[in-house]
């Protein structure tokens, strides 16, 4: 069995986390971390887990952490990379859900998370947890870099067409929709239920946190530095991702071959029938990304559509996946859950 800890327990993608795993049949669940609820069952602050979890919240002082065989943080931006290292040392596996080690260029890092990195060493060493990129390199690394939500969804849907060198990769653009719960479970006036229901809006149009990471997986993949317009927006759903995505085609190609070929043995990748619009409802609390690609009237436009659940492909799902490649497990045990409709 892996011997599991979960730092910052009490957030969305920290309950998600705890779905997921307490159904996990190679998963013990041994520590669960919160300062603030230390003490507290996690079934009563989280009852659908009630006769699943029966550990109580743990200060992190006092959580054998360095007794399990993989830490997963999910946590806010700048905790993980102040326990890292002590854990590395200590032979514990790091998942990290939060953005400390997912970009490279440090300076870059720091500019857009408004904080001094505590251990940029490392952030060379971890790998940037997108199976459908890296799959081999996550299989060997000790701290992975759990990606974004809407990075999840871009990069998904990008990626055939830059691989394949089909699309201009320096006019790319990605339209993104998320649900209130991306935004994380904290008391924030834009969240409440009058002001995000019945209501949609376009919010970080001059920067958000997200478009560095998204260029660059998009700049990687082309091997050379990609041009993005990135716009994400606030829609009034609980959970959800849906990306359209644009790019110009510099070559005439079989679109719906070049999709289903790319992800013919990616199990959570689902490439859609030819004309079809995937709906958000259709990945609710499953793993998937369903992508559907088009190309209007036989212009030289190809739009890409990506849905993914943002808590689970987009965050505690795309973890465990990750959790799995690590140990050599079945890259889909724990996580075959059909998605829940209505």
């Amino acid at each position: 069995m892996i011997k599991v800890g979960i730092v910052g327990g009490t957030g969305y993608t920290g309950v998600e986390l705890l779905r997921l795993l307490a159904q996990h049949p190679k998963v013990e669940l041994k520590a669960i971390t919160s300062r603030k609820e230390a003490g507290m069952p996690v079934s009563e602050m989280f009852p659908n887990l009630r006769g699943r979890v029966n550990l109580k919240f743990a200060d992190p002082s006092e959580a054998p952490l360095k007794h399990c065989d993989v830490v997963f943080f999910a946590t806010p931006n700048g905790i993980a990379m102040q326990q890292t290292r002590e854990l590395l040392d200590s032979g514990v596996r790091v998942i990290d859900l939060a953005a400390d080690f997912r970009i490279k260029d440090v300076g870059v890092w720091e500019k857009w998370y408004g904080m001094e990195h505590a251990c940029p060493d490392l952030i060379e060493e971890a790998v940037y947890g997108l199976p459908e990129m890296n799959r081999e390199k996550v299989k060997t690394a000790r701290l992975v870099a759990n990606p974004g939500c809407y990075p999840t969804a871009a990069q998904l849907g990008f990626l055939p067409l830059i691989e394949a060198g089909v699309v201009d990769v320096e006019h790319l653009i990605a339209d993104c929709k998320s649900g209130v719960s991306g935004a994380g479970r904290k008391a924030e006036v834009h969240a409440l239920f009058a002001e995000a229901s019945d209501n949609f809006k376009a919010y970080g149009v001059a920067g958000h946190r997200h478009l560095p990471e998204i260029k660059q997986g998009l700049s990687l993949m082309a091997g050379k530095q990609a041009g993005l317009t990135f716009v994400p927006h606030l829609t009034p759903l609980i959970r959800g991702i849906h990306a359209t995505l644009y790019a110009r085609l510099t070559k005439d190609v079989d679109l719906q071959a070049l999709f289903e070929k790319r992800y013919e043995s990616e199990h959570f990748v689902d490439v859609m029938p030819a004309g079809s619009h995937p709906e958000t409802r259709s990945v609710r609390s499953a793993n998937f990304c369903r992508i559907a690609v088009h190309r209007q009237q036989e212009g030289d436009m190809v739009v890409v559509l990506s849905v993914i659940d943002n808590l689970v492909k987009g965050a505690s799902g795309q973890a465990v996946q990750n959790m799995n490649i690590m140990f050599r497990l079945d890259e889909a045990m724990g996580l075959e859950q059909i998605p829940l409709l209505p």
